[in-house]
């Protein structure tokens, strides 16, 4: 394999792995989710706590491939969208440390709200650099658009446990 084929393999895989390690604390931080989410009174659009896992995984693989896509865009100013992408991830992960480790339901709601402005903030710094990178988060994005509605939502059904 030469040298920059080897680059490129190594790029996506540093990307998706970071994607990744995102979703392993997010994880740690839900580990009692199912339960946690079973006893929560939730609205009736709420999808069942199986969902979850699947819909995350199949967007934290679409986010590394659409990160590594303007990684590879040489000579552009990239560091920007991509610093937006790592704050982005960051929030992310916190949010399930907010919701499910501490309870704390307007933190999560604010964390989410943040999330869903970086998430536009750096589909919009792809969009320049790359299209293909920013049409792969709109998935990213129209979930996390619901997840606030269901933040908002289950947090405002739930102010004891949720407070």
């Amino acid at each position: 394999m030469h040298d920059r084929a080897r680059h490129q393999w190594l790029g996506l895989a540093g990307w998706l792995a970071l994607c990744f390690v995102a979703a392993g604390l997010g994880a740690i931080a839900s580990a009692q989710a199912g339960s946690f989410y079973g006893q929560l009174a939730k609205p009736a659009w709420a999808p069942p706590a199986g969902v979850f896992g699947p819909v995350w995984t199949t967007l934290y693989a679409l986010m590394g491939i659409a990160a590594w896509l303007v990684w590879r865009e040489q000579g552009k100013p990239r560091a920007a969208a991509l610093g937006l992408f790592v704050v982005q991830l960051a929030v992310n992960a916190l949010w399930s440390w907010l919701f499910f480790r501490w309870q704390m339901g307007a933190a999560a709601f604010a964390d989410v709200v943040l999330l869903l402005v970086l998430i536009v903030a750096t589909v919009v710094a792809f969009w320049r650099l790359r299209r293909l990178a920013a049409l792969l988060l709109a998935p990213y994005l129209a979930w996390v658009a619901f997840a606030t509605a269901l933040t908002w939502s289950v947090w405002q059904r739930n102010p004891a446990i949720l407070g």
